[in-house]
């Protein structure tokens, strides 16, 4: 009969070259925030989370998702940025945060972009909802439409730019998601949400995400606020290489919401290092095989198994194999033998499927007896293997 192994070992050699200046994870377990999530972005590990599955308010940072569907209509060619816009009596009379878009002028989506990005206007929103949907309720169909395809399972969205709606709602681990798609989906169209003021109709407004105006990193992405959800903040920044995206709701005051984001922002970027672990195709064990033509298969992962994790407890990473030895011949590579336990101290464990890293054919009739009969008489069969 097949056993199972279970091999432990700590990845401690990944490590060997790292500076010992490297800032030590803080004790950050709480904020001030009602709803908060820090993710990283190139590993999609959650590093903070409160209340982050939630329902919430979205309030501006829903500005997001339509920008999300402008992208995407620009990449495949449906409008240009110099594509004019008409500017509706409804757009036009919207109130809030304003573009101050002008009844019956027309509009390049280049400007309607910087009006929703550095103006917050509700305004602009309508006009690109109209423009690429028709109307703003067929545009709402749009966006949850692209939440449903980015796997935003708690979200629906009533209009274009996060007007208070009971039927308008996301949650910060879902704006989260929507944040790594646009920077991952748009790298063309990304750089809008770093620029720091814009002027349209003679009006100068400053980019409202406080952020972006100091030296921390930080090149996006949205405000919000409304009276029932509080001020919010959809943010990402990089240092040395990495990303994180985060997102916070419920503050109390744009104050509390600059240094609660920045607080969050500096955290994520500097207690926390990403590592690859294995890489496609590396030969990370060697399972025996029987009734075979080798008697030994090389186990492998199919795509690079990267990780984050906190830098003060960077050697307690562990890994576990798990796999029935010994393997029956034929095996196919890509074929499933086992998993790989991961276990990253303080944030997550997962499995990773081990696969083989190449084709195992079966042994002719008399080697093959020979390899069977060897292994019952080991103990390790009971004349019962699959063929």
């Amino acid at each position: 009969m097949q056993k199972f192994f279970t091999v432990w070992f700590v990845v401690v050699t990944v490590f060997a070259g790292l500076g010992s200046g490297l800032a030590q994870a803080g004790t950050f377990s709480q904020t001030s925030a009602k709803q908060a999530i820090v993710m990283d972005y190139d590993t999609g590990m959650i590093l903070l989370e409160k209340d982050a599955d939630t329902k919430m308010p979205t309030s501006s940072m829903s500005k997001v998702i339509t920008l999300y569907a402008t992208f995407a209509a620009l990449q495949k060619g449906t409008v240009s940025l110099d594509t004019m816009l008409p500017v509706s009596e409804k757009a036009w009379r919207k109130g809030g945060s304003k573009m101050f878009v002008k009844v019956g002028t027309d509009v390049s989506v280049e400007d309607l972009v910087r009006g929703v990005v550095v103006q917050s206007g509700n305004d602009a929103t309508i006009v690109l909802a109209e423009g690429l949907a028709g109307t703003e309720e067929a545009f709402a169909d749009t966006l949850n439409g692209i939440a449903k395809n980015l796997g935003m399972k708690n979200s629906h969205f009533m209009n274009a730019s996060g007007w208070p709606d009971p039927d308008h709602y996301s949650t910060a681990h879902d704006l989260a998601i929507l944040a790594a798609a646009t920077i991952k989906d748009f790298p063309d169209y990304y750089h809008y949400f770093a620029e720091q003021e814009f002027i349209y109709n003679n009006i100068k407004q400053p980019n409202r995400n406080p952020l972006i105006y100091r030296n921390i990193g930080a090149d996006g992405l949205k405000t919000g606020h409304t009276e029932v959800g509080g001020y919010g903040l959809m943010g990402a920044g990089t240092r040395n290489g990495r990303r994180v995206v985060f997102v916070l709701n419920g503050l109390a005051s744009d104050t509390e919401r600059a240094e609660e984001g920045a607080r969050l922002l500096d955290w994520g970027l500097r207690s926390f290092e990403n590592i690859v672990l294995f890489k496609a195709g590396e030969t990370i064990d060697r399972a025996s095989v029987v009734m075979g033509k080798s008697k030994q298969v090389p186990l492998t992962v199919e795509n690079d198994i990267k990780v984050t994790l906190p830098v003060s407890v960077r050697n307690d990473l562990k890994v576990e194999m798990v796999y029935a030895a010994p393997l029956l011949a034929p095996i196919n590579k890509g074929q499933k033998i086992g998993v790989l336990k991961i276990d990253v101290p303080r944030l997550q464990q997962f499995e990773v499927p081990l696969v083989a890293a190449e084709d195992i054919k079966k042994a002719g009739f008399f080697p093959g007896l020979f390899a069977k009969a060897g292994l019952l008489l080991s103990g390790g069969g009971d004349g019962n293997e699959p063929q």
